[in-house]
């Protein structure tokens, strides 16, 4: 019995490329069905329909390939995950004498057969994370693996390293079979099959310009060998782009889908493409007219994945997914010397099935901070809209750190407290260190951003402010920076002026207020991201907050935040006759000076 744990793994795989699933393929056995609130939610098994082995070479022992499984979980406004226990099992009986099956300890972070490195697993329900990667344990020819948490979205969720048995000979076949159980959830299950000396797919890298300006276009010529022992037929090929790329063809026998982005915040496009034939083993290929790959108006830091697998059986499209209407995508056979030293290469690695390029584009970014104008009497809860949005052009993402693009530094108004802050938002000290008391009101609070923000996107952050005492025109500032205090400055932001601007409190109408979320025409596939508000106990009303921080965010422009109730329409009255009497007060004291 073998008994391994992957979760040094795990916590070795963190980074954006396991937090977006940049490399995460599109689920092959379909997506998650959507759950009804009173039912439990239902998550999908997959991986590669078929997986080829290297036949067993006497004297030699085997090599090894690795099969992925991954678990898909309703995400959007279908599903929020799942916090709790997992059981995997994994029937082996059917490879018997055909393969032997272990578990890699890098399951979580592992090559994968059908989505390359993703990195992090299916583990942690929700954005805050938690949750333990699988512990798989084999014995004779069952498998289990108990984990517990999954994310929303399509994630692996263990790596199966299968190698051919001893004895056995090429076009030996065998299926395993993956079933799941969870108190409060469902498995669909998944059945894979591998084979013995069957097509072994590797796709070449291509010689990239990876330096660009906004426009630039440039040509790739895929091609891929089939270096195993034995035929495919027909091969699919999967192209992942991220949001400042595109590739302008859209070929009918390719099904592309326009990604939600989800808590990452990373948008890529993914197209799956059919290509029919008979790929000998031994031979190479290429696409009869190269693709074109076309750095946009927003691109900045961008990342192209290609990758190259036999089609097996036909599978019903994804719903998510839309079939181009172009010209047919071929693939021809490379002529030449370059051919024959393909068939002639060393035995492949696992990552030969995938190649990815990262871009960097010449390009800017103008993060445009808004503040609010908010009036209260002494006791109210008003509602204060802060943020800031991405102006463009560029897109923002970190993709390979994983790191939040920026921060949001809001600093209290004097005369106000805290009750209510959105989730991201933790509290600090006045000077902005560490805060361990997080439930009191704070004088400065933190909300930092997801590690990408799209072009006309950005946070919009409601803070429910107590007004403790009216100090007429108090200010709070909102800056949007980046995450190190101590080097704030945006690299890519060619307008630090606007990066701050005011909150502004009790402050009367006199015409240079804060500002308004900035506006931009990003195109109708653009949304705001941010996180709903919570209530911070002890003082405040737990609805105070009166929104969330996403939508559009406009400034309330000096009108009163609304509580449901006509105490405060009362309230808000006295506190106009206030201010109004307060300014004579003072007139008056200034003209008694003034003639004394």
């Amino acid at each position: 019995m073998t008994r391994l744990s992957p979760r040094n793994a795990l916590r070795r795989a963190a980074g954006l490329l396991a937090a977006a699933g940049l490399l995460a393929v599109v689920p092959l056995a379909g997506a998650a069905a959507p759950a009804r609130a009173d039912e439990p939610p239902v998550f999908t098994l997959g991986g590669p329909a078929e997986t080829s082995l290297h036949p067993y070479r006497a004297g030699g022992g085997p090599k090894p390939s690795r099969l992925g499984i991954t678990v898909t979980a309703p995400s959007g406004e279908e599903g929020t995950g799942f916090a709790g226990r997992f059981t995997l099992t994994f029937d082996l009986s059917g490879v018997a004498g055909v393969a032997d099956v272990a578990f890699d300890g890098a399951a979580s972070g592992a090559e994968t057969s059908d989505g390359g490195a993703s990195g992090g697993g299916a583990l942690g329900a929700g954005a805050s994370g938690g949750g333990t990667a699988p512990d798989c344990e084999v014995t004779g020819a069952k498998a289990v693996c108990v984990g517990t948490g999954v994310r929303p979205g399509t994630h692996p969720v263990a790596a199966l390293v299968v190698t051919a048995a001893a004895g056995g000979e090429r076009g030996d076949s065998g299926t395993i079979t993956v079933t799941g159980e969870a108190e409060g959830a469902a498995f669909t299950p998944f059945t894979t099959r591998v084979t013995v000396g069957g097509p072994d797919l590797v796709m070449e890298e291509l010689p990239f310009r990876t330096e660009l300006v906004p426009g630039d276009r440039q040509q790739a010529p895929i091609t891929f060998a089939n270096r195993g022992a034995g035929d495919a037929e027909g091969v699919l090929l999967t192209l992942r782009y991220t949001r400042g790329l595109d590739i302008p063809q859209r070929y009918s026998n390719c099904r592309y889908s326009e990604d939600d982005p989800g808590p990452s915040g990373v948008g890529r496009t993914t197209a799956l493409c059919t290509v029919e034939g008979a790929f000998e083993a031994g031979e190479a290929y290429t696409l009869a007219t190269p693709l074109t790959i076309e750095a946009t108006e927003r691109a900045y830091r961008d990342t192209f994945l290609y990758r190259i697998e036999e089609a097996g059986p036909p599978r019903p499209a994804p719903a998510a997914f839309e079939r181009g209407d172009g010209a047919v995508l071929r693939a021809v056979p490379v002529t030449g010397p370059q051919n024959r030293a393909a068939g002639r290469t060393a035995d492949p690695t696992p990552h030969d099935n995938q190649r990815e390029a990262d871009f960097r584009t010449e390009n800017t970014a103008d993060f445009a901070a808004y503040g609010d104008r908010v009036s209260g009497a002494r006791g109210a809860t008003v509602t204060a809209d802060v943020g800031f949005r991405n102006v463009g052009p560029a897109w923002i993402g970190h993709l390979r750190s994983g790191e939040d693009v920026a921060v949001v530094d809001f600093t209290v108004p004097r005369g106000a407290s805290v009750v209510a802050k959105p989730d991201r938002c933790r509290a600090v000290t006045a000077a902005g260190e560490y805060r361990e008391d997080q439930r009191s009101p704070a004088p400065r609070y933190l909300c930092p951003t997801s590690p990408a923000v799209h072009d006309g996107e950005g946070l919009d952050l409601p803070f429910a402010l107590r007004i403790e005492e009216v100090l007429i025109g108090a200010e709070g500032e909102v800056t949007v920076r980046a995450p190190s205090a101590r080097n704030p400055a945006l690299p890519f932001d060619p307008a630090p002026a606007n990066n701050t601007a005011r909150l502004v409190l009790n402050g009367g109408d006199d015409g240079d207020g804060p500002s308004t979320p900035p506006t931009s025409d990003p195109g109708p596939d653009a949304s705001p991201s941010g996180a709903p508000a919570t209530s911070a106990p002890g003082g405040g009303a737990a609805g105070a907050s009166g929104g969330s921080d996403s939508g559009t965010g406009s400034g309330h422009g000096g009108g009163l935040a609304s509580t449901g109730s006509g105490a405060l329409t009362v309230a808000g009255a006295a506190a106009v006759a206030l201010t109004a009497g307060l300014a004579l007060v003072a007139a008056a004291r200034r003209r008694t000076g003034r003639y004394s």
